[in-house]
């Protein structure tokens, strides 16, 4: 998962929204790291299920919210990074509204037999590089 989110990050840049999707332990947190780290930031990354977003000062500068204890990302500040930070959106299925689906990156990841089965969609008009 780190190995997928170093090599998304190649093709993500300010302005870019990442919505995750999995159930607990599927490794989200680990994806977003591994983007955070090829970006830049040598310290720890841990998921923001307490205080909600966490913010890495990498170039390009990056959000990382986690919407797990809430059921909408209404109030939080959100909305105030959108347009200048990589945003990674954990629990995304409760971020409706935030702005129109295909104008964000869709990651969805699911348990299959003894492994995880990752899906990537781009937004209208983009392309994901190698992963």
């Amino acid at each position: 998962m780190m190995r997928v989110g170093a090599q998304m990050m190649a093709s993500l840049g300010r302005g870019d929204v990442v919505l995750l999707t999995g159930p607990l332990g599927a490794g989200k947190t680990t994806l977003v790291r591994g983007a955070v780290r090829a970006a830049g930031h040598q310290g720890g990354v841990r998921s923001p299920t307490f205080n909600l977003l966490q913010v890495f000062d990498t170039a390009p500068p990056i959000l990382h919210a986690d919407l797990y204890r809430l059921e909408s990302w209404e109030g939080i500040g959100l909305e105030d990074y959108l347009a200048d930070y990589v945003c990674f959106i954990e629990w995304a299925e409760r971020a409706g509204g935030l702005l129109p689906a295909n104008l964000a990156w869709h990651v969805s990841i699911e348990f299959r037999d003894s492994g995880r089965v990752v899906s990537i969609n781009a937004p209208a008009g983009r392309e994901l590089g190698k992963v």
